[in-house]
């Protein structure tokens, strides 16, 4: 796959082109977070300093600096997804049990799942009043649909695993929810937050939501190798009983050998360990891995016409260097 920009193709060299906003976003969220109790600020803390890629609010800013120098709105708008962004994964490290994200412990390992339901939900009202402080209608409401969204992608993925619903579309149907909704909302409120509301939003955020889709299938490749890198098992969506694309595409071939057995396998309502190996072993030698990659460039293709309708400029050029980063990128 071309890259856009071969000089910009980690995400260190991406944040530079807005290092500054980035650094008034953190400060933001610090000062949003912060509270006269002590035990809170210390799990906030804990929370701040794995902060991870902000890939969500990269696209906040890079959509609003589109239309010119990022703005008040700009960083609060981006200040609302982090922070609903964080509150997210709190309580999915509660719901899996996880022990780390990020190779750290997570707040539910390092205190109990308690403290750490209550310090996502903090992070939700937090995230709100950073939307309600940018006084526009649209921002508001593109964060309250986000979290809607986010809710029932995961609850359609629960239902496709316990009733084994193994088709493209319903796949596709779930990361969109789950994941490449709030990447539209990022994209929508970085052009509310800089006045704008036309076809350029529609355009930016059609771009987001293949950005999404794309994060999210190589987010689902990691699952069949994995990497130290993630700080995270591997394996773990089977163990759920999540079927993503890599299997889903080797499980609706019927022609491969085998297949019948296949399916069978992958609908036992618990998956041990080497029913888990035979699934995975078998997406990757029916070319699962390899399909899932060619649907990201087609994705990625798709991303990069939906960017046309926008002159050439270096922030053009970062979004489309985004895409590559996030398809290339090994954790």
């Amino acid at each position: 796959m071309q890259l856009v920009n071969k000089n910009m193709t980690t995400l260190e060299a991406i944040h530079k082109t807005i290092a500054p906003e980035l650094e008034r976003l953190n400060q933001r969220m610090s000062s949003q977070l912060s509270t006269s109790n002590m035990l809170m600020n210390q799990v906030v803390s804990a929370q701040l300093s794995s902060k991870g890629k902000q890939i969500r609010p990269v696209i906040v800013i890079l959509c609003s600096k589109l239309f010119g120098e990022p703005n008040a709105n700009t960083i609060a708008a981006a200040a609302a997804v982090e922070l609903l962004h964080n509150a997210t994964l709190i309580h999915d490290d509660v719901v899996d049990e996880s022990k780390t994200r990020r190779n750290k412990p997570t707040i539910n390992s390092i205190w109990d799942n308690h403290i750490a339901v209550l310090v996502g939900d903090y992070f939700v009202s937090c995230a709100m009043q950073q939307a309600i402080s940018t006084g526009d209608i649209r921002i508001i409401d593109a964060l309250c649909h986000l979290g809607k969204l986010l809710s029932l992608g995961e609850i359609d993925q629960i239902y496709n695993a316990r009733y084994h619903t193994l088709t493209e579309d319903a796949y596709y149907n779930i990361i969109s929810n789950k994941t490449a909704s709030l990447f539209v909302a990022c994209a929508k409120m970085g052009c509310y937050a800089a006045g704008v509301a036309d076809e350029r939003t529609e355009a930016l955020a059609e771009f987001a939501r293949l950005l999404g889709l794309c994060f999210q299938l190589r987010d689902d490749v990691f699952d069949y190798f994995g990497s130290d890198a993630i700080g995270k098992p591997t394996s773990n969506d089977l163990k759920e009983g999540k079927i993503t694309l890599p299997l889903l595409h080797t499980l609706l071939r019927e022609e491969l050998p085998c297949h019948a057995e296949m399916v069978e396998l992958s609908r036992k309502e618990i998956l041990e360990d080497q029913d888990i190996s035979t699934l995975i072993s078998y997406a990757i030698d029916n070319g699962g891995i390899e399909y899932a990659f060619s649907e990201m460039k087609r994705l990625r293709d798709m991303a990069a016409k939906t960017l046309d309708c926008f002159p050439q400029s270096e922030t053009k050029d970062t979004l489309l260097s985004l895409i590559d980063y996030i398809i290339s990128r090994d954790y």
